[in-house]
């Protein structure tokens, strides 16, 4: 029982967040459109955490999605108003944003730069490109009806957004979980040196890592301004703290201590969740800020503690 709660603790604790928010506000919360939004809502963070979780494979950290998602919007609408074509102009800030991530990912690997440093200076470059290609200002206009449609309606009952989360979570969990790819980056992770040794070619799969990281982050930025029909510079800025949040929490669940694909979705939930059933009961949100923080903090704290006592 207790190796059960101590693997499965973190996906209990979200059936009983629901279940909880559910009894307090059952015509709002507990409503089956509502769970529906909220799969919506988490889908852009959870992405986002998706590529955090592939670099935190090899044992670092991407400081620069947040800048790479503001990139993302920014860029594919100065595409736009530029005349390319909507498909073409996507390929191109995917293409752009691999490269940055290949930047980092070298200059960690190669350099053995420290990944705080590295990816703090790329993304600080690319803010700075942000905002001079939008010269600091909104962009709206331009946007092809096509395009928005990556991002509105619904498909078989569910979000667009939603089958976006399940297509790059299904790629991604075969990618780390079924293939020889995700046991290299795993083995970096947990013993660099003993990877080295063993034939794992280091620059390569980290920089591989980052690269998946960067190109996600920037389809995030992408669907975002599909979904509101604008891109801001500054878009980006609330993803960051929120994805390795989700990232951290799901360090607590399935893979104790490892970051997991299956735990991320599980910890972009919870932080979806808390968001929407506390905005529903009315909590301001400076307090849901504080209540969210304490949560996360709380949940690892408990299972820091059973570990301790196992």
């Amino acid at each position: 029982m207790t190796g059960l709660v101590r693997q499965y603790g973190t996906l209990i604790a979200l059936i009983a967040i629901v279940v909880v928010f559910s009894i307090a506000s059952p015509g709002a919360f507990g409503s089956m459109s509502n769970l529906v939004n909220i799969t919506q809502q988490m889908t852009l963070l959870a992405i986002v955490a998706i590529g955090a979780t592939v670099v935190m494979a090899v044992g670092e950290f991407d400081l620069s999605t947040a800048s790479i998602v503001s990139f993302g919007g920014i860029f594919v609408v100065y595409l736009f108003k530029l005349g390319v074509p909507a498909p073409l102009a996507c390929l191109i800030v995917l293409a752009v944003a691999a490269l940055f991530g290949a930047v980092s990912g070298f200059v960690v690997s190669r350099f053995q730069v420290l990944s705080f440093i590295a990816t703090l200076a790329t993304g600080t470059i690319i803010g700075g490109i942000t905002f001079w290609v939008s010269d600091g200002a909104t962009l709206l206009g331009d946007i092809p009806a096509g395009f928005r449609d990556m991002a509105r309606g619904h498909v078989l009952g569910l979000p667009t957004l939603t089958w976006w989360l399940i297509a790059i979570a299904l790629v991604v969990w075969v990618l780390l979980d079924k293939l020889e790819f995700g046991r290299r980056l795993y083995a970096i992770g947990g013993n660099r040196e003993a990877a080295r040794l063993a034939g794992v070619r280091i620059v390569s799969n980290t920089t591989a890592a980052f690269v998946v990281s960067a190109v996600l982050s920037a389809l995030v930025g992408i669907l975002l301004t599909a979904r509101i029909g604008s891109a801001s510079p500054t878009g980006g800025g609330g993803y960051l703290l929120s994805a390795y949040a989700a990232v951290f929490l799901g360090m607590t669940a399935f893979r104790e201590g490892e970051a997991n694909l299956p735990g991320t979705v599980v910890g972009a939930a919870i932080i979806a969740v808390i968001g929407n059933g506390l905005t529903i009961l009315g909590v301001s949100t400076f307090l849901q800020d504080i209540i969210t923080g304490t949560i996360i903090l709380s949940a690892v704290l408990v299972r820091r503690i059973g570990r301790g006592a196992a």
